[in-house]
C-alpha cells in the first residue's frame, strides 16, 4: 500500500510544521491536561478549509461513506479518505502527532498503562499496520440542518492513539448555525460533565479519544471521554477529523 500523498495544488502551499511550531504548546498542553481538550486557533486558512470541504463530492478521494442514521450514530454522513491522502492531510497527521506524542506517553504513564508511542507517526502507523490496522481513518464529515453526531469514541482496533483532532472547515453564523462540538467526561462516582467547545472556521480542537488521567485527592484516576456534535439549526457544516491510528 502506497503512503505517498495525493497531490492537491489548492492545499499544498502551507508550511504546516512551522505553523504548528509557532503555536503556544505549553498552553495547549495545560488545557489538554486540565480539560481533556484544547483549541488550536487558526490552524488552517479559510482557503484551505474551503478546498478540503470541496473534496466531499469527489468519491475518488475516499474509501467509504457512512450514513449515520443507518447505524444509530446520529444524523448526517461522513467519508473516510483513502490512501494516498491529500497533501495537506498527509502533512497534518505527522506534524500534529509530533506535538501530541509526549502528552500521550505522559498520560499513559500517569494512568499506569504500559503502552508508549514512538517519536514519529510513521513508526506508529507501522505498529498499526503490522497488527492488521491498515485502513486510513482521516475523515470528512458533512451535516445539514437537523443533523447531529451522537456521543462516541473513535477506537477502531487494538492500537489507539489517545488524542485526536477535529478541524472546523465551515464558518459559524454564515455557513451554518448550531452544531457545537461537545465533550462529556465521566468521573468515578460523579455525574457526567459536559464541555462545549466554540470553534471558528479553521480552528482545531485536540481532545481525548477514550480516557485521560485526572489528579484526585487519592491519586490519579482515569476519566472516560466521549465527543459529538449538537444539532445543526441551519445551513451546512463540514469538519475534518484527524485520527492518528488506522483501522482494522
Amino acid at each position: 500500500m502506497t503512503m505517498t500523498a495525493r497531490k492537491s495544488p489548492q492545499t499544498s502551499s502551507i508550511d504546516l510544521a512551522a505553523h504548528l511550531d509557532a503555536l503556544d504548546w505549553p498552553q495547549i498542553t495545560a488545557e489538554l491536561d486540565a480539560q481533556g481538550c484544547a483549541v488550536l486557533k487558526n490552524l488552517l486558512t479559510p482557503d484551505h478549509c474551503r478546498a478540503i470541504a470541496g473534496l466531499y463530492p469527489d468519491d475518488t478521494q475516499f474509501r467509504s461513506r457512512i450514513v449515520m442514521g443507518r447505524h444509530g450514530f446520529g444524523r448526517g454522513e461522513y467519508k473516510y479518505f483513502s490512501y494516498p491522502l491529500p497533501d495537506l492531510i498527509a502533512q497534518l497527521r505527522p506534524a500534529l502527532y509530533a506535538h501530541l506524542q509526549a502528552v500521550a506517553n505522559r498520560w499513559n504513564e500517569a494512568m499506569g498503562i504500559d503502552i508508549r508511542y514512538p517519536t514519529t507517526h510513521a513508526a506508529f502507523l507501522r505498529r498499526c499496520h503490522e497488527a492488521g490496522q491498515a485502513r486510513p481513518t482521516p475523515l470528512l464529515l458533512q451535516y445539514e440542518a437537523g443533523d447531529y453526531n451522537c456521543l462516541h469514541q473513535d477506537l477502531y482496533g487494538e492500537h489507539v492513539f489517545p488524542i485526536q483532532v477535529a478541524i472546523l472547515l465551515s464558518e459559524p453564523g454564515r455557513d451554518f448555525t448550531g452544531g457545537e462540538f461537545v465533550l462529556t467526561e465521566q468521573r468515578p462516582r460523579m455525574q457526567s460533565r459536559a464541555e462545549v467547545v466554540p470553534l471558528a472556521q479553521g480552528d482545531a480542537v485536540a481532545f481525548a479519544v477514550h480516557h485521560r488521567p485526572v489528579q484526585g485527592t487519592r491519586g490519579t484516576y482515569r476519566v472516560n471521554m466521549r465527543h459529538g456534535v449538537s444539532r445543526i439549526r441551519s445551513g451546512q457544516r463540514h469538519t475534518l477529523g484527524v485520527i492518528f491510528h488506522d483501522a482494522k
